[in-house]
């Protein structure tokens, strides 16, 4: 690879790779869908890239590429009538054996799009403060919204037995 800034932007793609999957798994429940989904995500983070200006850290811009590109994809298919159910959660027991994680995953299918966001970043560990530049929501409005999450997936788990 001779161009210099293709060659860093797929060091940085290959080092970040959990969080394009992530994001395709929260968002696509078919398997070609989570496909194209990632294609889309790293296209889209390849157009944008030399406007990468390391203002922040580049997993915190590439979350914020990858959730709105997920987003915009799922307004996109609503928009034009596809539709993916949660008839596709049975493909993560092929990916994760664990009966908890899957009803997790679940749980997590059931919430609005925002919060699957929120939920998400709050799993990988983020700060609030990072989660925040993600999504755009103050710190303290991101606390209130995951407290609230929180309840609304206990509820979830308790209708499946959890």
């Amino acid at each position: 690879m001779n161009d210099p800034l293709a060659k860093q932007f797929s060091e940085q793609i290959a080092s970040h790779l959990g969080i394009l999957h992530k994001i395709c798994r929260t968002y696509k429940k078919d398997p070609d869908d989570r496909d194209d989904l990632f294609q889309e995500i790293v296209y889209n983070a390849w157009k944008s890239y030399p406007k990468f200006e390391g203002r922040s850290k580049f997993s915190t811009w590439l979350y914020r590429v990858a959730l709105n590109t997920a987003l915009y994809q799922n307004r996109k298919d609503r928009f034009f009538g596809k539709t993916t159910d949660l008839e596709g959660v049975h493909h993560l027991s092929a990916e994760v054996k664990d009966d908890n994680t899957d009803l997790l995953w679940l749980a997590i299918n059931k919430l609005d799009e925002l919060e699957k966001s929120i939920v998400v970043l709050y799993l990988e560990e983020l700060p609030y403060k990072e989660i925040s530049e993600i999504t755009g929501l103050t710190e303290n409005n991101i606390a209130v919204k995951l407290n609230r999450i929180k309840s609304k997936m206990k509820k979830i788990l308790e209708e499946y037995g959890a």
